[in-house]
């Protein structure tokens, strides 16, 4: 398998036709708790995700093992994990690492407001990977860098 295979996944469309989609990593736990509310948010991550499929992607959902104690709809939470839609990072394990590892290993981008600055050393790369983003009364905008704001 070529790393291009790696990176993408082919579905059927409604044609018929094969269709490649770009697999973008997204941080939920950071997502989840992005919203001013009493409790991580499922909804949150739901609408990112929605958002990514509506424009080509194929997001796949990365969280701490802890989340599923926080978050705010422990039902729908569940479901989801079972139908393998979220994947946990095993339990005492940093969600981090597992994020940026995949991203590297599948040259994906990330969706996270997480500069994670205390993983520069060993993934110096994260930054020129991440998508930023904002969720707004259930609505999502995404923000793509094509460079630093100090360099203009």
């Amino acid at each position: 398998m070529t790393s291009e295979g790696a990176r993408q996944s082919r579905h059927e469309g409604e044609n018929g036709r094969q269709e490649t989609s770009a697999v973008v990593l997204v941080d939920g736990s950071n997502v989840a708790h992005s919203s001013e509310a009493e409790q991580p948010s499922l909804a949150d991550i739901v609408a990112v995700c929605d958002k990514l499929r509506g424009e080509g992607y194929e997001p796949v959902v990365v969280v701490d093992a802890a989340l599923r104690h926080q978050i705010d709809d422990k039902a729908g939470y569940e479901r989801l994990v079972g139908e393998g839609h979220i994947r946990q990072a095993p339990a005492g394990t940093d969600a981090d690492y597992f994020i940026l590892s995949f991203a590297r290993e599948l040259d994906a981008s990330i969706v996270s407001n997480d500069r994670f600055r205390d993983r520069q050393k060993v993934f110096p790369e994260a930054a020129r990977r991440l998508i930023r983003y904002m969720v707004v009364k259930g609505e999502v905008v995404l923000e793509r860098r094509t460079g630093r704001r100090d360099a203009q």
